[in-house]
Formats: C-alpha cells, structure tokens, sequence
C-alpha cells in the first residue's frame, strides 16, 4: 500500500490476494491478472462494478459501514484486517495521535515482572519503557540513536538478537501487518509517515508493504547473543492494550534451555561489562 490511508490501495491489494477459486469462482480460461476482477468483486459484495471502480481510484464517496462490511465478507478479510478497512474509511476510527504516555497500572505491572525482561513500546514501536533485566539482556538502549524495533530489523541493526532465516521472515512479516493496523488507528498521526518514510529505504519492507496483511504482532522467539553469558534462547509475548494499543513484550524462557540460569545472573550483574572489550 503505498499511501498511509489509502482505501483504494487496501482494497485493491485484498482484491489481487483472493483466489477466485475460494470463492466459488470457475477458472475456466487463464487469468492475466491473479485474484478477483473488479466485477467479480462487485457481484459477491451486492454493489455495482462502477463504484468498486471509483473506489479504488479514490473517486469515490466514503463508503458506508456497511457497505466496508459487505467488500470484507466478499474479500474473506481477517477480523483485523475487517477493522482497518472501517477505519480506512473514516469508520470506528481510534484516537488521532498514537498515545506515548504510559499509564500507572501499566508501571505497577512492570515493576512486578522483575524475573523477565519487559519493555513497552508504543503503536509504531517506539521504545518507551523498559525494566533493569530488559537492559542487561538486549544492551542499554540509551546508547542507541534509534530505538525503533522496526528501524532496528531493517535497518540491519538488530543488536544482540538473532532469529533463523524462517523465525525473521516470519517475525518482519507480523511486525508490518502490524504497522499496516497502526496507520488505520492513527492517520493523522505525524510519525506514521515518518516512519514510513524511513523505512522505504529497505526493499524488503517494501516487499512487505505492499501486501495487505493487518493484524497484530504477537509472539516469537530469538536467541540473544550476550557477550558475558553467552546464548539465552528466548520466547517473546506481546500484549497490546486496548484503546492505547502500547505493546507490552515479556521474554521468557524457552523450555528446556539453560536460559533461566543465564537471565538469573544478567538480573544480578546489570549492565556492567564483565568481560574485557
């Protein structure tokens, strides 16, 4: 999607993911184009070819809720992605600016959670908050100028943590399904398209970009390379607040490792270097 609230993109996207076949759609001669054509589109979502036209021109009036209901039923869309074709057109829309100030609760929570390493980050992850053992395991982030997960995996600086080839590919694919629900909560966000403007220099998120994945980032698992204990397998979980949409990541454990020995003793020597630079 190359606009950060284009409706006409979105819908477009969605329209060219879809096999016909799914649908109940016979594929009797070849197809020059892949998924559904704007016809087929029309007839499954009860509304006329034209207007699927002129709405993914753009010249189009918004369309109504239910109309948005109808196209995601047709184009089988995820609940997510069912969510962020609403607020794409101007429906169920969440609060204009991304929220960055994170509440008491949240802090209380964090200060219990003194066993694993815990860190917040905001819509478009942003680091925003971190606890002791977050710090002792991935490095101190105030040593870093960008403290944005999204820089970090494209950018090719993603610090102490590394996946396998398939983890990563599956981990870069959630987080921008995840920044594609971001730009529908918060359009008239200005970092959002600073964010997106940034990024663009990577050709694998732009690959990425242009599919119509929307969902929410959730888990996976890395292995940190510290330099002072050596490989601490995690799993990552992330908690996504309702309303403020700050995602809370924990990293555990993963079973059947000595991970647990290895963050007991980060918890006790911090961040000091104990092995000679």
């Amino acid at each position: 999607m190359a606009g950060v609230n284009s409706l006409g993109d979105a819908l477009r996207a969605w329209r060219n993911r879809l096999d016909p076949a799914t649908v109940g759609i016979p594929q009797n001669v070849p197809r020059r184009v892949p998924g559904l054509r704007r016809g087929e589109l029309a007839a499954l979502a009860g509304i006329s070819v034209e207007y699927v036209v002129r709405l993914e021109q753009g010249r189009a009036p918004t369309p109504s809720a239910q109309v948005c209901l109808a196209l995601a039923r047709a184009l089988q869309l995820t609940g997510d992605e069912a969510d962020h074709l609403l607020r794409l057109a101007g429906h169920a829309a969440g609060p204009g600016r991304i929220p960055r100030l994170i509440p008491p609760s949240l802090h209380r929570i964090m200060q219990r959670l003194t066993e694993h390493p815990v860190a917040v980050f905001d819509a478009v992850w942003d680091l925003l908050h971190w606890n002791p053992l977050w710090s002792a395991t991935f490095g101190d982030p105030t040593s870093r100028t960008d403290r944005n997960v999204l820089f970090w995996q494209f950018d090719g600086k993603p610090g102490r943590a590394r996946q396998s080839p398939a983890d990563r590919a599956a981990f870069e694919e959630s987080l921008v399904a995840d920044l594609h629900a971001a730009t529908g909560r918060y359009p008239s966000d200005p970092s959002i398209a600073a964010v997106l403007a940034r990024l663009q220099r990577s050709a694998r998120f732009r690959e990425l970009w242009a599919r119509p994945s929307v969902a929410q980032h959730e888990s996976s698992h890395k292995v940190v390379d510290h330099p002072d204990v050596g490989e601490i397998p995690l799993d990552c979980d992330v908690l996504t607040t309702q309303g403020s949409n700050f995602h809370v990541v924990v990293y555990t454990p993963s079973p059947d490792t000595d991970a647990r020995g290895k963050l007991d003793l980060l918890a006790a020597i911090g961040t000091q270097q104990m092995t000679p630079a």
